[in-house]
Parts: structure tokens; sequence; C-alpha cells
């Protein structure tokens, strides 16, 4: 049975550079001044213990892990965790760009409290935030505020009051009603520390003998490997990349990151296109997008449907390109017609946009 699919409404007259809309409130401040009274200390705490935990992991446990105990423990629970914040925090319940069948929500649930990124609730919330006043004081990682600040800085202090003022004016009725959300935020950290950390122990004892190698390395390592994967998306895909789409904003295209980010960095699209399930144009042998194919065979299996799709990108796209100097966008290219032209044309496209960012 077919995916239902349902197109985003944009107009074809829309102009290629239309800057996204930002709260009036905010706009006249986009870099206030640090103060210490801002740090919350219990969180530096908290981080710190973390990654040196996860320090800990990487240089005394596994190297004595065997190849399979890595691969396991770090590279597949990095991906199935990664996929809960994706698919599920992200693409289903910030922006309703599909919808899950029960069995495919408890899943992204449990994925999702695996990678321990705060509860679907208040990531969906802080999200949602973010792309209202994206890049502005009403952003809770401004990034404007510098790099390092909305990698993780944002974590360890208190929120501008404009977060606060943007947050109270978006409607979250759908989370609050939502029985799986509202399940997992009630239940957090017992799930949350359950899957993030009992779950990879014990399929370390189970696996491969070694209770401790599951959880220093899928446990700590992996938490915090993943924490700066999805940070990525939030500081590199906002400073370097390109912009194919809106360069009226800061957000970008960037492969590197949607390589750690299992599909997220191609986030000039998304902030031009929020509520397209796929989050970029193309397909997957042109952009690297783990989480489309995911969600893809989520559909073709019945457990997801009504996939939204943007119908305009490549107008818009082609339009930028005319509009500005052919030679600030020589990145930016057509997709190509066979698998070995897009891969090839892939490579050489990301190369140049890496190093020649515009």
């Amino acid at each position: 049975m077919a995916p239902r699919r349902s197109s985003i409404p944009t107009s074809g007259a829309e102009p290629a550079t239309t800057p996204s809309p930002q709260p009036p409130s905010t706009a006249a401040s986009l870099t206030p001044a640090f103060s210490w009274s801002e740090v919350v200390w219990v969180n530096v705490v908290v981080m710190t213990v973390w990654h040196v935990g996860a320090a800990y992991g990487a240089i005394c446990v596994m190297p004595q892990a065997s190849l399979s105990a890595n691969l396991v423990l770090w590279v597949s629970f990095w991906f199935w965790a990664a996929l809960g914040v994706t698919a599920g925090s992200h693409r289903l319940w910030s922006h309703r760009s599909y919808k899950a069948k029960l069995p495919l929500q408890i899943f992204l649930m449990l994925l999702s409290s695996m990678a321990y990124q705060n509860s679907i609730f208040e990531w969906s919330r802080d999200h949602r935030v973010h792309h209202k006043g994206s890049d502005t004081t009403a952003d809770p990682h401004n990034s404007n505020r510098g790099f390092f600040f909305a990698h993780m800085g944002w974590l360890l202090t208190r929120k501008h009051p404009d977060v606060f003022t943007e947050s109270r004016k978006i409607n979250n009725r759908d989370l609050e009603t939502d029985p799986i959300v509202q399940f997992q935020k009630r239940h957090y950290q017992v799930i949350g520390l359950g899957m993030c950390y009992g779950f990879p122990t014990i399929v370390g004892y189970v696996c491969f003998g070694s209770a401790w190698q599951g959880f220093w390395i899928g446990g700590v390592f992996r938490h915090v490997w993943l924490l700066h994967m999805t940070w990525c998306v939030n500081s590199v895909a906002h400073f370097f990349g390109y912009k194919p789409y809106d360069r009226n904003i800061r957000a970008v295209e960037n492969l590197f990151v949607s390589i750690g980010a299992v599909g997220e960095g191609w986030h000039n699209y998304h902030h031009r296109y929020p509520t397209d399930y796929a989050t970029s144009e193309f397909g997957f042998l042109y952009q690297w997008n783990p989480t489309k194919l995911f969600i893809e065979i989520m559909a073709a299996v019945g457990l997801a449907y009504d996939l939204k799709r943007s119908t305009t990108a490549a107008a818009t796209r082609e339009r930028l390109a005319i509009a500005i100097d052919q030679q600030v966008v020589k990145g930016i290219l057509a997709p190509p017609t066979t698998p070995l032209q897009q891969a090839l044309t892939w490579a050489v496209h990301t190369a140049k946009s890496t190093l020649f960012a515009t």
C-alpha cells in the first residue's frame, strides 16, 4: 500500500528569499551581554560529570572492548537513539510533519528516551520556540550569541525572558493532550535513565559478557556523543555551510552535520520548509538522510502516513540561483539523473560548499 502524502501549501509566487518571520519584541537585541548570574551551576556540574565519564569510556573502556561490542554499543545505539530525536521528537512531535500509528509512537518514544535529551514535551516546546524566533533573543539557542552558546552554552544558562514570552504565544495543546508524550513526561526520569543507561548495560552483559562496557560505552559515551551530534545542528548548521533556499536566515546546509545527526544537516531547507517530513529536497543518494528513509519505510509498512512534502522547493532554489551572482552560487547544482552521477556530484558539491561556503 502506497504511503499517503500531503503537500505543504506554499505559493509558487512566493519570493525566493522571503525572510522568516521574527518576533517583533526581540528584533532589537540579538546579542545580549553575558552575565555570570545567568549560569545554572547545577547544569554545569552535571555536564562536567557526563563529559568526564565519556572521556573515561573512550580512553579506558572502548580500547578494551571488541570491535563488535563497540559497533553495537556505540554506533548502533547512537543511530537508534538519534532516530528517536530526529524521527520522533523533531519531525513527528515538534512539526507534525507526518502521522504515526501507536506502535511506532511507542517505539520512537523509547528511542527518544534513550537519547536522554529532555522529554518529548520539553524538546518539542523549545524547538517550536526556536523556529518562531530563530536567532533572536527569543531563540533558546540563539546563534548570534556565539558558537559555544548555540552548541551547548544555552543549556548551562537561564533562558532569556523573550524565550518565555514567545513560548506562551505558541499553541502546544497537541502535546498537552498526547497520551504518549504525557506518559513519558510523567515518568521521564525512570524511562530516560532506564533506556539511556540501563538498557545498554543489560545488552553489554547479555551480548558481550560485560555490563561495565555496556554502561560506559553504550550508556555514558554514546549519550554524550549523541548530545554533541544533536547540538551541531544548532551550532555548526548555523555557521558553516551553504544556503540554496533562503539567504536571509543563518541556517545552512551541512553534510557533516547530517552524518552525525542522521539527516538533520539540511538546515536551510528545514527552516524554509519546517513541516516537510524529509527536511531535505533530494533523495537518499544525493543528500544523506537516514531519517527520511526510515519514515518512508514505516509508511510503506503502514505505520506512518500523511507525510507532508513541499512542492515549491525546487522552484525556490532555482529562482534564488538565478537571482544572485553565479560566482556566489556555483556550488548549487540541479540533481543529476543517475545514481552514479548523483554520488559523484554529491561529493563535488559537498566539498565545494564546505570549503567555499557563502
